[in-house]
């Protein structure tokens, strides 16, 4: 019994077997497509947490400051 789902990409049907060699998508046209869609991070797997832009911008201000000690630091030895 085979499988068939769609084409992430297209919606084409696909038969889900060793004879599709493109499985998930119907081409490698459509694999390319998504592919690049990863690459120009259209795609992109979804954080749970949720962020505070000013914690966020705060932390980095404070790493920045931190790392820039350091390197004053690293000059004057």
């Amino acid at each position: 019994m085979s499988t068939t789902v769609k084409c992430p990409t297209c919606s084409t049907a696909v038969i889900w077997d060793a004879s599709s060699a493109f499985r998930p998508f119907c081409s490698e046209r459509c694999k390319l497509i998504d592919l690049g869609d990863w690459a120009a991070e259209n795609h992109r797997i979804a954080d749970k947490a949720p962020t505070d832009a000013n914690l966020t911008e705060q932390y980095l201000a404070e790493l920045e400051e931190a790392f820039m000690a350091q390197d004053n630091q690293f000059f004057k030895e």
